[in-house]
């Protein structure tokens, strides 16, 4: 039992991996064992995360990614299989927000916070995919939200139906690939302080509002979402799919 959380010799891809939650689980899956490629848009982010990981003993490769461009995506993956052979792991952390009112929100943003969000985890999801059909074993980690079960007072009419969407997506995907022994699982937040969120935290109304519909009396910080993801990741969770894990203080609870 001393071994079920345990990543050694595991392949793992992380999107978003730059900053914010996407780097902490970059880290964080590194210390329990796994060699990781972050990707994100931009790469003079992404290398200190490899080197960070690569401090730790652990081979790293930081790969310039859009989420949102299939090219780029199977591109991506196709380097990762060349230098690795395989892929154990994908943690689809990339992820953005335009805040807006229902009422104000231009489309085009509405359309490029679901682009990004659920198009970019879906377009993820499918190349890495193909890759563990053939290998018939995969890990895969959406990181969703609490929004994607509730809604907000304002600022999230483009976000929560894009985790909303990642939800559906994680749990038809576990249907239709637990056959090739893949399975596939959320991690859904609730506010998690980083730099997508500083500057809503910086309003004091919107700060008292998040942090009264959470017990434990504090939003999250992205190594929260670390061992959750790892779990998921890991041998420990080799009967669960399908599953959207709230790490929320209690949010979710009433």
């Amino acid at each position: 039992m001393t071994n079920l959380f345990d990543l050694a010799t595991k392949v793992s891809i992380v999107t978003g991996g730059s900053g914010g939650i996407g780097r902490a689980l970059a880290i964080g899956l590194a210390k329990h064992g796994a060699d990781v490629v972050v990707t994100s848009r931009t790469l003079g982010k992404l290398e200190p995360v490899a080197a960070e990981i690569q401090a730790l003993g652990r081979k790293a490769v930081a790969i310039t990614c859009d989420v949102t461009d299939e090219r780029s995506v199977k591109d991506m993956v196709d380097r990762v299989v060349k230098e690795f052979s395989r892929i154990d792991i994908l943690v689809n952390a990339a992820g953005i927000n335009i805040r807006n009112s229902a009422e104000d929100i231009p489309v085009e943003d509405w359309q490029k916070v679901m682009d990004f969000n659920a198009r970019g985890t879906f377009i993820c999801c499918q190349a890495v995919g193909r890759v563990m059909i053939k290998q018939k074993s995969g890990k895969i980690v959406n990181v969703s939200s609490v929004r994607g079960r509730y809604g907000a007072p304002s600022g999230a009419v483009a976000y929560s139906p894009s985790k909303g969407a990642v939800d559906t997506l994680t749990r038809t995907l576990a249907c239709e690939w637990a056959k090739y022994n893949i399975l596939v699982n959320a991690v859904a937040p609730t506010l998690i302080e980083t730099d997508l969120t500083r500057q809503a935290l910086a309003n004091p109304e919107f700060a008292k509002t998040m942090r009264a519909r959470i017990p434990l009396g504090r939003w999250g910080f992205p190594e929260d979402v670390v061992g959750p993801t790892v779990f998921l990741a890991s041998k420990a969770s080799d009967f669960v799919t399908g599953q959207i894990i709230y790490v929320d203080g209690g949010t979710t609870t009433w």
